[in-house]
């Protein structure tokens, strides 16, 4: 789906489900500073030039803003928002016991923190543990948590349970607009779903009806000033080559999505919350998705294919629900925090005009467009990285986009579709690390 269309971030409620950040701008950090406050201050003060834990936080420094929160906790146990952060810190490398251990900590010492009670929420949820995720959801009183807690409360045996081969590999049925595959719901005749790992798993509403599924909640959301339903249920069954999973929560609305270039329209999209579930391969340059279950012996196949290869491996986050992230550079800024949102149509970087400015990156003011009030501009950056891994020349866009609002801290760029099409990405959601190797 297009992510330079900015009511596809409305859509998937990123703002409700990350939370809202207070403050903006670049910091410099350094190991050495002081822990000043527990303030959400995002500036270091000009007096005392001190660094707080948020400031690093909010720079992407997460080892050494995790440090900084321990020692406000040695100082004051009580301290709420700093046992909260580091809850939220362990969640982004799904550390799972250390997310559940501060988060509930941070709860208990403030019971109407409804943000960390949804982090606490996430945490159960991605180890497909969602029975402990309902009563967190309906305690927030927000109506879209309660549709989930709906859904995760109607989910009958193990959520995800999954049958079939140890490694299935599903070839593409095409490239652009964005990577296909054929994928079966409820045992149905197969149907071709985009991959795109900015997205949750969603189909069409006209896929759902075909394949009997039924509503047991809806949310609404109001992309681009439209109002949007969504209804949640339960698959019995959803297919992906050699790999049957079964008990799956999924969504359906109205989706816009692009045509394949038969004219054919898909019927759904596969996102990050079923392929976090994988030792996840998209490999662009031999066209296919490659599932491996996430077991100690696919790991170790997978890491003797990678050697050869001669992958580059980098830290892998994961932001809200369903975003990762790791280290990427624009010309030489960097490397600092950007997201891994691959449905980014014909084009390979988005960034903020600021971010491009900051590296240098030549703005084509002369052809704007615009989207869902948004404003955004042509850029064509000489070179942009993740690791070794070099894009020269990359077509992207710069524009207003709402990074701090989306994640809580500050990413300088999002790397999509174009940069990734030579290459094959790896996202390994047990060890929290992205390969990229070009073939």
């Amino acid at each position: 789906m297009n992510k330079s269309a900015p009511e596809n971030i409305d859509r998937r409620q990123f703002l409700r489900r990350t939370g809202l950040a207070v403050g903006a701008g670049a910091v410099l950090p350094h190991l050495g500073a002081p822990w000043a406050s527990t303030s959400l201050a995002m500036t270091p003060s000009s007096s005392t030039s001190r660094i707080t834990p948020d400031d690093l936080f909010t720079a992407g420094k997460f080892k050494e803003a995790d440090q900084g929160y321990a020692h406000l906790l040695r100082r004051a146990p009580g301290n709420a928002h700093a046992a909260a952060q580091r809850g939220r810190i362990a969640l982004l490398s799904n550390k799972f016991e250390d997310a559940e251990k501060f988060l509930t900590r941070a709860i208990h010492l403030a019971p109407d923190d409804n943000f960390s009670k949804r982090q606490l929420a996430e945490c159960f949820v991605r180890q497909d543990r969602v029975a402990r995720a309902v009563p967190l959801l309906r305690g927030t009183g927000d109506l879209s948590d309660a549709a989930f807690a709906a859904q995760y409360a109607s989910v009958t045996g193990t959520p995800y349970e999954t049958q079939g081969a140890q490694k299935t590999r599903v070839p593409f049925v095409c490239v652009d607009p964005l990577p296909c595959v054929e994928a079966a719901v409820n045992g149905a005749k197969p149907k071709r779903f985009l991959i795109d790992t900015g997205a949750t798993l969603a189909l069409s509403t006209e896929t759902a009806e075909q394949a009997g599924l039924r509503a047991v909640s809806t949310s609404t959301s109001n992309p681009a000033g439209q109002t949007l339903t969504t209804y949640h249920g339960v698959m019995e069954s959803f297919r992906l080559g050699d790999i049957v999973l079964h008990n799956v929560p999924v969504v359906w609305y109205d989706l816009r999505m692009p045509d394949l270039p038969d004219g054919s329209r898909p019927s759904g999209v596969i996102g990050t919350t079923l392929l976090y579930h994988f030792l996840a391969t998209m490999d662009y340059a031999n066209q296919a998705l490659v599932l491996r279950r996430k077991t100690g012996t696919q790991l170790r196949e997978f890491l003797v294919e990678a050697r050869r290869a001669g992958v580059d491996r980098l830290p892998l986050w994961l932001a809200g629900d369903h975003i990762p992230c790791t280290l990427g550079s624009l010309n030489d800024y960097g490397p600092r925090v950007v997201s891994l949102d691959t449905g980014g149509m014909s084009m390979g970087v988005m960034t903020t005009e600021e971010n491009a400015k900051r590296a240098g990156i030549e703005i084509d003011y002369d052809h704007p467009t615009t989207g869902g009030g948004i404003t955004f501009y042509p850029i064509t950056p000489a070179r942009i990285g993740l690791g070794k891994t070099v894009g020269r020349n990359i077509p992207g866009v710069a524009g207003g986009w709402p990074w701090i609002k989306l994640f809580g801290f500050e990413t300088i760029a999002n790397f999509t579709h174009e940069f990734f099409k030579p290459h094959a990405i790896t996202f390994d959601y047990a060890g929290m690390n992205f390969y990229i190797a070009s073939r």
